[in-house]
């Protein structure tokens, strides 16, 4: 290796200006992701979760009636909003797929609409250890009780029956809303789930008379669907169930569409700090200040001139002596004990700048009658009378005007 490839001058960089740069906008972008994926962390986990709710595309879950609404043109949404802000819409269908575990207290917080179905859980399900997102079938989890409390808010008692073991039931329609809907034969279903009570007007019923949908008294607009199969996922894989389905759930009859409620499933919409600067209108006061930040980094960047040394901890010279002298007396207050002192500086420079050496009090009271100034027993005096740091100031003032115009300066 030659002496001119290893002098200082002549080795190469150990970054280039490019890559220091690429580093630095990948970390920025990498932290801004990292950010925003914390804010939406929670809610991405709780939309994997395999219940029966319609974000869900386990057997159990309604994910397969969102997307085939959404194949025929059906405007649908999947509410997370607490059901205490949701207004009454007289044009929407309203979905609700509670648990067992919900309270009728529960259903009642939400407005009136169109329609609003309820759909009875069925199923008790377990998570299958060996394919994550899937369910174990683990029993019927419905009880007359659980029903009766569940449904409160629409009717008294509730009860719940079940067929047993697996049929191909066929539906006709009681009620007069769906009383030309006909014969409607199903798929395979294990166990159709079946309601009765007082409070409740068949609306579907089996073969065998059955309530497969009813409609409360109460409350009119509520319509219970009592076998969750007819809508579920494992439900709608046969035609004729997904056929059936899409005649209760009848949604042309919202012209504002169908709408799926997940609240009761626990995937109510959470708020927190990260993602409410996220989101509208406080997007915007976080995009400025990103960008502020932002161009605060490029001003560091192209910084003007070389950085300056670290100065001394204690100043050195004249300079030091009379900041420091100057400190003294400001801490001691005794400021306007200087005025006199200064007065006879003023005089003094405008003796130098005479050709004098010696300030004379005659002449200067004659050169300031020429001059049409203020003579100078009277600055004198009220100079003099300064008794605070402001009027000293005040006077001050006063007398550097009075030297510069009794010099020439100003002109």
């Amino acid at each position: 290796m030659s002496a001119a490839a290893e002098a200082p001058g002549t080795r190469p960089a150990t970054f280039s200006p490019r890559t220091v740069l690429a580093l630095v906008l990948v970390g920025i972008v990498s932290f801004a992701s990292l950010a925003v994926l914390s804010a939406y962390a929670p809610e991405m986990r709780l939309s994997q979760d395999p219940g029966g709710h319609a974000l869900s595309s386990s057997a159990i879950g309604f994910r397969g009636a969102v997307v085939l609404l959404e194949e025929m043109g059906v405007p649908v949404e999947v509410n997370r909003r607490d059901p205490r802000r949701l207004q009454a819409d007289p044009e929407l269908v309203r979905v609700l797929t509670p648990g067992w575990r919900t309270e009728g207290k529960d259903l009642a917080a939400f407005p009136k609409a169109e329609k609003t179905l309820v759909v009875l859980p069925k199923w008790r399900a377990a998570r299958d250890p060996i394919r994550p997102g899937r369910l174990r079938k683990a029993g019927l989890g419905a009880s007359t009780a659980q029903a009766t409390n569940l449904l409160s808010p629409f009717a008294a008692r509730t009860e719940v029956a079940h067929r047993k073991g697996a049929s191909r039931p066929r539906l006709h329609g009681v009620g007069a809303a769906f009383a030309g809907a006909g014969e409607l034969p199903l798929g395979e279903i294990d166990r159709l789930q079946t309601i009765s009570g007082p409070d409740w007007i068949p609306l579907f019923a089996d073969e065998l008379g059955r309530t497969v949908v009813g409609q409360s008294r109460k409350r009119p607009d509520v319509i219970v669907l009592a076998d969750p199969d007819l809508l579920n996922n494992q439900g709608i894989d046969s035609l004729a169930n997904a056929r059936a389905g899409l005649i209760v759930l009848d949604p042309q009859a919202g012209k504002n569409g169908v709408s799926f409620d997940v609240t009761l499933n626990g995937l109510k919409q959470g708020r927190s700090i990260g993602r409410t600067l996220l989101e509208p209108p406080w997007l915007a006061a976080t995009l400025c200040a990103v960008a502020a930040a932002l161009l605060m980094g490029l001003h560091a960047l192209a910084r003007f001139g070389p950085a300056r040394g670290r100065g001394r901890a204690v100043a050195l010279g004249k300079r030091a002596l009379v900041d420091n002298s100057a400190g003294l007396v400001r801490m001691a207050r005794r400021e306007p004990e200087m005025a006199a002192d200064y007065v006879a500086l003023t005089k003094s420079l405008i003796a130098r700048a005479a050709g004098s050496d010696r300030a004379d009090e005659a002449w200067l009271e004659e050169l300031a009658r020429l001059r049409g100034a203020a003579p100078p027993a009277e600055l004198a005096a009220e100079a003099g009378r300064a008794k605070t740091r402001d009027e000293l100031l005040a006077a001050a003032r006063k007398l550097h005007d009075w030297r510069l115009e009794m010099t020439r300066e100003r002109h």
